[in-house]
């Protein structure tokens, strides 16, 4: 008995797996995904303060000397965030990128998918006032006000790109913003359930908004914005503060490094790799 030969072109490709693959594919095959993915976090933040409340877990005490834990917790969320970013690039090994994508991303509240999904848009469209999810402008503050708008308004465009703009998608739209900021809110009080008053409101909170505007503010400068008319565009920087932020974040002020090799962890030894060879070749 003859075996039917196998067509090669009839194999189907298998699609990655949840581990395998970052968010913004899976946002690109199922125009459900996002409402899927903040349940998903939902369940898993009710579960975990019930499971808390259920053994009857008690955060620790505040004490005075936990003050001294915020300087840590800064550092911490800020890396956080720079973990995030190389995740969304898929900087980490591909069997724990989304991984450590996922965890990063619940602490910094802004969840994994928002972070990739965005930062991917941002690529796409740097500095284009209308596609951009944060572009770069003179005033900071004003910056500040705009990123924390836009974001949100970007996002629901880079949806209705991939999936269609009608009334029922507009509504749906709507439901998951709210349904989004929902699920964050839920995911804090899980936090603030772990922490305790004193550890969440005099640590953790006040490093998550200095963290955040530490991150607005690596793009606004790194796009050159800094500089009083200056040319809005992605710029390498390593003086002065930014050298110091280089060599505690891995080079985050390397902007304009990041920008043409986003696949690079640290984008400051991008530079560092070049000199070497332009004084080999000078020698």
């Amino acid at each position: 008995m003859s075996v039917p030969a196998v067509n090669p072109l009839a194999v189907t490709k298998r699609r990655p797996g949840f581990w395998t693959s970052l968010p913004f594919s899976q946002f690109k095959r199922d125009p459900y995904f996002y409402v899927k993915y903040d349940t998903a976090y939902f369940v898993f933040a009710v579960s975990g303060i019930a499971l808390l409340h259920a053994f009857g877990y008690r955060p620790p005490e505040w004490q005075p000397w936990m003050h001294l834990l915020l300087i840590p917790a800064i550092y911490l969320m800020i890396m956080a965030h720079v973990f995030a970013h190389n995740a969304s690039h898929g900087n980490f090994p591909k069997a724990i990128n989304r991984l450590v994508g996922e965890i990063v991303g619940a602490i910094v509240l802004t969840k994994f998918a928002s972070w990739e999904i965005v930062h991917r848009r941002h690529h796409r469209y740097s500095d284009d006032p209308e596609r951009d999810p944060h572009p770069a402008e003179p005033s900071f503050w004003r910056y500040v006000i705009n990123s924390i708008v836009k974001v949100e308004r970007q996002l629901q465009r880079q949806y209705f790109e991939i999936h269609g703009d009608t009334p029922s998608r507009r509504r749906y739209e709507r439901f998951r913003s709210f349904w989004s900021f929902f699920t964050g809110a839920t995911l804090a009080f899980l936090w603030y359930t772990l922490m305790g008053p004193g550890l969440f409101f005099f640590v953790y909170l006040p490093a998550f908004l200095f963290a955040a505007l530490f991150v607005i503010h690596f793009n606004w400068s790194g796009h050159n914005a800094h500089v009083p008319g200056g040319k809005i565009q992605p710029v390498n920087l390593d003086s002065g503060w930014f050298w110091l932020g280089n060599r505690l974040f891995f080079g985050i002020y390397y902007h304009a490094n990041h920008h043409k090799m986003a696949r690079a962890f640290n984008p400051m030894k991008i530079q560092i790799r070049s000199s070497v060879m332009a004084e080999g070749e000078e020698d």
